[in-house]
């Protein structure tokens, strides 16, 4: 179901998904308020909901619309300013689960291109997972490739789903940890909310660098929230500047977050390079630059997210001797990036994200079991 003022938006989304041999269009409606009123005879999976419409906004649609179908996955779309960063922020606390960015002009065609495979894929990946909760009979769109791996049968035996190979785990880092990094990406801002909450004591002692796929503007507001749910100090990374304790550094959204040593520092270096993974910032680049001013002295966390970004990087910390610890699939939003490091066989613990911090704050603390 689309649900945009623009004429224009509506028709382009709505060509986007009938594309798709595995989506389709079941409305395209022009107010919040024609959704509210049509939801249960239009009855969809997916809502795409823009923020800014007559009659009936976004942000006062979701609730509504989630009040008659709990299980409906609803992105919400808007431009990018500062206003509406804050409300799809919001938004993701009033449950919808992801927003998407517009492109300022559709005429752009690296903006429009960008923001069709964005869109594309939260739609596939949200619906189904959807789907599947729901228990739907008809089929459901592909799998993430990592989810496939997690579900493929052994070698010549026929497909069972629930024959999931057991995942492998490996001991932690023997080195005490001096840097904790984290990657997340769909569903990643709550799960930061509820993690940064819980490891004050940590972040005092340690510094953090946080790598969530996210546009600029967004990435203001979520420095932001983070500051005010740890009560620590949080903010973008600002290029060459030092790590230190007691800080929790963001990649800003549109540039890459590397870690270099200046004399006996850690410096911050932002990168504007391509997109990595499709994201731009990316996690890889954060985790593997890491390497080389901590060694082996590092503790990375995967949380939810679609694709694989943070599986090669946290191979590389392995090989090093850090540790990764993984978000389990039941309390991801996506099992992409985290299932693509625990099928990988490179987490130390695949676990609920309650169970991250308490495990966290212990192995800053020297357990390492």
């Amino acid at each position: 179901m689309v649900v945009d003022d623009s004429v224009v938006i509506r028709g382009m989304i709505s060509r986007w998904i009938g594309a798709e041999p595995d989506m389709e269009v079941t409305a395209s409606l022009r107010t919040g308020l024609d959704a509210v009123n049509q939801l249960e005879r239009i009855n969809p999976d997916v809502a795409v909901l823009d923020i800014e419409m007559p009659d009936l906004d976004g942000i006062s649609a979701l609730p509504q619309l989630l009040a008659k179908k709990r299980d409906l996955v609803v992105i919400m779309a808007s431009t990018l300013t500062r206003r509406n960063a804050e409300i799809s922020l919001k938004a993701l606390s009033l449950g919808a689960s992801d927003y998407i960015p517009k492109p300022e002009s559709t005429r752009e065609a690296t903006a429009a291109e960008t923001f069709r495979h964005d869109l594309i894929q939260k739609i596939r990946h949200l619906g189904a997972k959807a789907r599947r909760g729901a228990g739907h009979n008809s089929a459901s769109p592909p799998l993430a490739p990592s989810q496939d791996r997690s579900r493929a049968a052994a070698p010549g035996a026929a497909p069972a789903p629930a024959a999931a190979a057991p995942i492998a785990r490996r001991a932690y880092g023997l080195l005490s940890p001096k840097v904790l990094l984290i990657g997340a990406s769909t569903g990643g801002p709550q799960a930061l909310m509820s993690l940064v909450a819980e490891i004050g004591p940590l972040i005092d002692r340690f510094p953090v660098l946080i790598t969530q796929h996210m546009p600029p503007t967004f990435t203001t507001i979520l420095a932001e929230h983070l500051a005010r749910t740890s009560k620590r100090p949080a903010h973008e990374a600002v290029d060459g500047e030092t790590v230190k304790p007691g800080q929790i550094y963001l990649a800003p959204g549109g540039r890459h977050m590397r870690v270099v040593r200046h004399g006996i520092d850690a410096v911050i270096a932002l990168d504007d390079g391509p997109p990595i993974n499709f994201c731009k910032p990316a996690v890889d680049p954060m985790f593997t630059s890491a390497i080389d001013v901590w060694q082996g002295s590092i503790m990375s966390v995967i949380l939810t997210g679609m694709g694989s970004d943070g599986m090669r990087g946290g191979k590389d910390i392995v090989a090093a001797g850090g540790s990764v610890i993984a978000q389990d699939e039941a309390s991801s939003v996506v099992w992409g990036m985290p299932g693509a490091a625990a099928n990988a066989g490179i987490c130390a613990a695949v676990l609920p994200l309650n169970q991250i911090a308490p495990k966290l704050v212990r192995a800053f603390s020297g357990d390492r079991s």
